[in-house]
């Protein structure tokens, strides 16, 4: 039997519960807030045949939403799971944070093997998932604004395809789109008859996007699991820039599929967009990109110039939003070591219980948080971690799963302190390290 007449069989044994290994997702309470569908027992045509769970954070103190900033999760058993702690990440609360912004994370619970495009295509149910746990995490976090505020959307591997799919249906909620190895299909392939085709709606051409694929899908390597990603971005870039569409292309120079550290890139560039189309008054329409700004690239290229000084045809040219990005850009696709001078913002609310210090943080924007440096008397006496790593990029504090989401358990900002006889909180004090190596102030 085919994998995809399976489905409708495999969603009813799901229905009851979530299995392995979905049945342990981190624990929310405000400002985090999740739902969670089941399958449906007799999936009618077009429902989504996976259970799937959406959590948000909401920032604190936040009267009215902008927007949400969607972190989606590509596929496979292990890559829907990451989804779980996707918005516990204190970087992308960072940039949420700054425009007003929820950050929502779902977790499809897709069964290992089975077929990603029964959810990372939104016309199969997913897309209208999305929506409704919009409107239902509105309800539970007393922000019904959340049905209808503008998505910027970030996805990898099958959640690029699902960030480009829903930008391709429906154009006008979304302020803009970056695609991490992975976009949708936009004309149709032999070789995957079952994957229907998207078309190019006019409004998708205002909305900023970017392609981000790693060097050894198909640039540079050109062989292997991954060497078709490539081809499919350079086809997309191409289809959509000859249309007008606001697109650039970032091509990872040191990866595969894993994502790198893409995030040093991606959030800036997110920031520029959403700065740029988010409506000043809620519920107004999004703002079109200004084109004063643009700085022009060719496909492959490494040089990004001001759009009244490019030499080739603009037409095929990588777009880019700003000066600021340009620069950034071309930093990325040479090393991926964008530079960042200025110091994280310090951490607070340092509390000292028994012999445990404990303290909250706001993640650098441009550099995220690495770790932290704890003092006493001026003279350090600890590091949390105390040897960071990541296997995928800069060590980074919250540790990095392949979809770039936070590792799982989710580490606590906590010291166990060997001696705390005799002192008080006063006596310490907890810097922020980003991962440049630039420490906070006082």
């Amino acid at each position: 039997m085919r994998p995809h007449l399976l489905f409708p069989l495999l969603a009813g044994l799901l229905q009851a519960a979530p299995l392995p290994p979905y049945d342990q997702p981190p624990p929310v309470a405000p400002p985090y807030f999740r739902v969670r569908y089941e399958a449906p027992a007799a999936p009618e045509p077009g429902e989504l045949i996976f259970p799937v769970n959406y959590t948000i954070w909401v920032p604190p103190g936040v009267s009215t939403l902008r927007g949400v900033v969607v972190h989606q999760h590509g596929c496979g058993e292990g890559s829907c799971k990451s989804g779980q702690t996707g918005a516990f990440d204190l970087h992308w609360q960072a940039l949420a944070q700054k425009h007003g912004c929820a950050l929502l994370a779902p977790s499809y619970e897709q069964p290992d093997k089975a077929d990603c495009q029964m959810w990372c295509d939104p016309r199969n149910g997913s897309g209208a998932a999305f929506q409704r746990a919009l409107q239902d995490l509105g309800a539970a976090s007393g922000h019904p604004e959340l049905a209808t505020v503008p998505w910027a959307l970030w996805g990898h591997s099958g959640g690029g395809h699902w960030a480009g799919g829903i930008t391709l249906t429906h154009p006008d909620r979304v302020a803009a789109v970056w695609l991490r190895s992975g976009v949708p299909l936009l004309k149709a392939n032999p070789e995957r008859p079952t994957i229907k085709p998207h078309v190019i709606p006019d409004a998708a051409l205002a909305v900023p996007i970017l392609c981000n694929p790693g060097t050894k899908e198909g640039v540079t390597v050109k062989d292997g699991r991954f060497a078709g990603v490539w081809p499919a971005n350079e086809a997309f870039f191409k289809d959509m820039r000859a249309k007008g569409a606001l697109i650039g292309v970032a091509i990872d120079p040191l990866t595969s599929h894993e994502c790198g550290n893409q995030r040093y890139l991606a959030i800036p560039w997110l920031d520029a967009c959403l700065a740029a189309r988010l409506p000043e008054t809620p519920g107004a329409p999004l703002r079109p990109m200004p084109a004063s700004d643009v700085w022009l690239a060719p496909l492959g290229g490494t040089g990004a110039v001001p759009s009244d000084q490019f030499k080739g045809d603009p037409k095929i040219a990588l777009w880019l939003p700003n000066a600021a990005v340009a620069k950034s850009w071309m930093h990325y696709v040479k090393d991926t070591a964008i530079p960042d001078p200025t110091p994280p913002p310090a951490p607070a609310n340092l509390k000292l219980s028994g012999s445990t210090l404990t303290w909250t943080a706001t993640a650098d924007l441009e550099s995220g948080i690495a770790g932290f440096i704890i003092e006493r008397g001026g003279k350090v006496i600890g590091r949390v971690p105390e040897k960071p790593g990541n296997p995928f990029g800069r060590p980074i504090f919250q540790g990095l799963q392949y979809s770039d989401t936070p590792a799982a358990p989710l580490v606590e900002m906590r010291f166990a302190l060997p001696d705390a006889s005799g002192t008080k909180v006063e006596d310490y004090r907890v810097r922020s390290l980003n991962t440049t190596g630039i420490q906070s102030g006082s």
